[in-house]
């Protein structure tokens, strides 16, 4: 056997043995991110079902000032759909679009992320005196070998860009939340206290105090009597 063959012969090896583990690796995958927000559920949720509010802390506008972001459908809610175009390699296209709401409580959504197709979805429930935000990412890989292989990578690529996303939509809430601060009224300052009036002295109000009249300063004396 010629060098050539067995180099045929050991890549088909190879490739038989890559599709063989490709079997056991799972058909669908889930990636998953949490944060706790110091909101309730229902100050969150338009964060969530309003799709043009995304890029206020999408983790992909973050990175590409200039990204092309189209809206279309609904304004919010089911069908609401968002598309973005980017030259940065790292952001690429993508898409998302709202296919069930339930208010305060879940977002689910069809995704598209540089070509990687799957379901995503935002769930709120309570968390102390705040809430939980999980975002998830579901992507069914079939009996494509190629897809299982890729799935593994899923969670750090998309996990770590739904980590920075969520941290932004923390920040983005709990600052839109936080109350205006009120300019500090100063009370205008108080009189002065008057004395004490002496023993035997009599104490007349300054409401009560005459002005004299005019004139009075410049009268002559009376005339004295012989």
């Amino acid at each position: 056997m010629g060098p050539l063959m067995r180099l045929i012969l050991g890549l088909g090896v190879l490739v038989l043995i890559f599709a063989a583990v490709a079997l056991g690796l799972p058909a669908h995958v889930t990636v998953a991110r949490s944060v706790v927000i110091n909101a309730p559920e229902y100050a969150i949720f338009p964060y969530l079902n309003n799709l043009r509010r995304f890029s206020s802390w999408s983790p992909w506008a973050a990175r590409d000032p200039n990204m092309r972001v189209t809206y279309s459908g609904a304004p919010e809610g089911v069908g609401a759909k968002l598309v973005w175009e980017s030259d940065e390699p790292s952001v690429g296209t993508g898409s998302l679009e709202i296919v069930e709401a339930e208010q305060s409580r879940s977002v689910g959504l069809t995704a598209d992320i540089n070509g990687l197709e799957g379901t995503s979805g935002f769930d709120l429930t309570p968390a102390g005196s705040g809430s939980k935000v999980t975002w998830t990412f579901g992507y069914a890989t079939g009996s494509s070998p190629l897809k299982r292989w890729k799935a593994l990578m899923l969670d750090g690529f998309i996990g770590a860009e739904y980590s920075r996303g969520l941290e932004k939509l923390k920040a983005r809430v709990e600052e839109d939340r936080r109350p205006t601060a009120q300019p500090a009224v100063v009370p205008p300052p108080a009189p002065p206290p008057e004395a004490a009036p002496a023993a035997g002295e009599t104490v007349v109000p300054r409401a009560e105090q005459a002005a004299p009249e005019a004139g009075a300063a410049d009268a002559p004396p009376p005339p004295q009597r012989r």
